[in-house]
């Protein structure tokens, strides 16, 4: 419903960048002052601008469907820095004509040139942040747990999470992180939830993509939770729409479940499983996720209070929530991603005024967290200020 409220404040901002967008060029030459050239351009703007839209309405042809999806998210990014770009080009236009009182500031030349420069500007920007966004980083991590584990000085585990595996990642993507995967050998192989991209249809070869993941090679196996968008859910620019209550058939996605059991990964849903005998891989329940799916989640200490703590024990929760209380509870390590590390400027800012650990390592009393700025992309397609990461995490352990 939110978005359906926003709806207003989106049309008056387009048309804000369209009437300067007019302007800007009707300065570089005639033919695009012309009516058959403004009627064209408004038509293109149009259908780009309501992308978002048309995505979420039209669901046949599904060819189509995937088109304004893909469309849509490409335009979020470009509309976002197309709109900030502007915007301080006209505080900068106000600033110099009426505080410093600067006479070139009317001429056309300068009208001109300064529309050229956010042209230029916004084209690489989104090239930049489109492209970027495909790169995956390998981001190092080293971690002391005061615990033995026998035989084993040191550990391996690689952490990755928010994939969203949908219109925006497909098995292109699945094969360079996988690739990235297993050139650093890792032990174990955690996924933080998010690996999909709220709709399991907008995948367009699941078994493709499956078989590359078990291509994902480590000692001990891959083990993932869930995250917020692991399911089936309506969503427009971002926001989601309320399910009836007690209507929970299409939310919950059965194929998600298989998806991951066919490519080799072990879901936990407020689970342990005990490792060779060594060490411990909790997968905690989303916060998010449970509540939209009327379940619950297990507190820290229940999760914990019957594992042998002298024995390592691994987290892997979505959101990077209840620090203190899952060190309280014993964990050593606390894998999550969900943040996407504000993913695009300046979110990359706003981010850490949200959560206490937005990226990175956090030490919290005997408990490390690493939280990843995630693997993929959501909503806008584009990275900037921010990268698609791998998290290598290499564990030193206590000697025998």
């Amino acid at each position: 419903m939110i978005a359906i409220y926003l709806s207003p404040i989106y049309l008056l901002l387009n048309l804000y960048i369209l009437r300067w967008a007019y302007l800007w060029m009707g300065t570089c030459h005639s033919i695009l002052r012309t009516l058959g050239f403004r009627l064209i351009f408004a038509v293109i703007y149009v259908l780009l601008s309501t992308s978002l839209l048309t995505g979420f309405l039209i669901k046949n042809p599904k060819s189509l469907h995937r088109i304004l999806k893909i469309t849509g998210n490409y335009f979020l990014g470009i509309f976002l820095y197309t709109l900030i770009i502007i915007l301080l080009a006209d505080f900068g236009r106000i600033l110099l004509k009426y505080v410093f009182h600067a006479s070139w500031i009317h001429t056309r030349t300068a009208f001109t040139v300064a529309g050229a420069i956010c042209a230029l500007l916004i084209l690489l920007l989104s090239a930049c942040g489109i492209f970027h966004a495909k790169y995956i980083k390998t981001t190092s991590y080293d971690v002391i747990i005061n615990k033995t584990i026998p035989e084993r000085t040191s550990m391996k585990v690689v952490l990755l999470a928010d994939t969203h595996f949908g219109y925006n990642a497909g098995v292109l993507h699945a094969r360079e992180l996988v690739r990235k995967i297993n050139k650093q050998k890792p032990d174990l192989v955690c996924i933080a939830g998010d690996i999909f991209d709220n709709e399991y249809d907008a995948i367009r070869n699941p078994k493709k993509l499956e078989k590359t993941l078990r291509g994902i090679k480590s000692t001990y196996g891959v083990y993932a939770c869930w995250g917020n968008h692991d399911l089936n859910e309506e969503i427009l620019a971002g926001f989601t729409f309320k399910h009836k209550d007690g209507d929970l058939s299409d939310i919950k996605d059965p194929r998600m479940k298989k998806f991951l059991e066919d490519s080799n990964i072990h879901i936990l849903e407020d689970e342990s499983v005990l490792i060779n005998d060594q060490f411990y891989v909790i997968g905690r329940k989303d916060a998010s996720l449970t509540e939209k799916i009327h379940e619950t989640r297990k507190a820290p200490a229940q999760l914990t209070e019957k594992l042998d703590r002298d024995k390592p024990i691994i987290m892997i929760d979505h959101q990077p929530k209840e620090l203190q209380e899952l060190a309280d509870a014993g964990v050593d390590l606390d894998l999550c991603g969900h943040t996407h590390d504000g993913q695009t400027f300046p979110g990359n800012f706003t981010i850490k005024l949200m959560w206490e650990n937005p990226c990175g390592l956090l030490i919290k009393d005997n408990m490390t967290n690493i939280t990843t700025s995630g693997a993929g992309v959501w909503g806008p397609a584009m990275r900037i200020g921010t990268d698609s990461e791998i998290c290598s995490i290499n564990i030193q352990l206590k000697k025998a």
